[in-house]
């Protein structure tokens, strides 16, 4: 199967693909869903992805105020649901690792209700959102679960428990902010 055989909506490919750099160009949805080469990580590309969104905050932080960054954070949310959806149905691969722009989306939100905030700060914040992403505790297990499948619910279902985990890490950064 090549990348611009795309069956059905909802409808699973004939076989699984694994991305390549030449995948990772082939479609627009691809090269967001994979985090413009992040997913392509032999190793952690979650991470690796949740790196690349930090730096990618920090450029972005430079140039637009917080309100701008919060539109780009909401508007993120719909095109990291739609390129997630269309990546893994060209995969063949219900959530492949390899899609990272729900840990980008769910990071930058962490990041936009967080900041300012000094390095140590960003750092505890990344390392609670990279804990709750990896292990799923609790609700973040529950929310990925929920949406299986190919077309909207399985885009749905790759972005959701990441949107979780933020608001986890969230709430653990609120309590540590309420008692210190």
């Amino acid at each position: 199967m090549t990348p611009t055989d795309t069956p059905p909506l909802g409808a699973p490919p004939a076989a699984a693909v694994r991305p390549t750099p030449r995948f990772l160009f082939a479609h627009p949805a691809h090269a967001i869903a994979l985090g413009f080469g992040a997913g392509l990580s032999p190793a952690a590309p979650g991470t690796v992805g949740t790196l690349w969104a930090w730096a990618a905050w920090l450029v972005l932080q430079a140039w637009l105020a917080p309100a701008a960054l919060g539109w780009v954070v909401l508007a993120s949310l719909p095109v990291g649901w739609w390129a997630a959806t269309v990546t893994a149905r060209h995969l063949g691969l219900l959530d492949p690792g390899s899609i990272v722009v729900d840990e980008v989306m769910a990071f930058w939100l962490v990041l936009w209700l967080v900041m300012p905030a000094g390095w140590i700060a960003q750092l505890v914040a990344f390392a609670l959102f990279r804990f709750f992403d990896a292990a799923k505790p609790g609700p973040v297990g529950w929310a990925d679960n929920l949406f299986h499948g190919f077309g909207w619910r399985g885009g749905l279902g790759i972005v959701f428990d990441d949107l979780v985990a933020a608001f986890c890490t969230l709430f653990v950064i609120a309590l540590w902010r309420h008692f210190a």
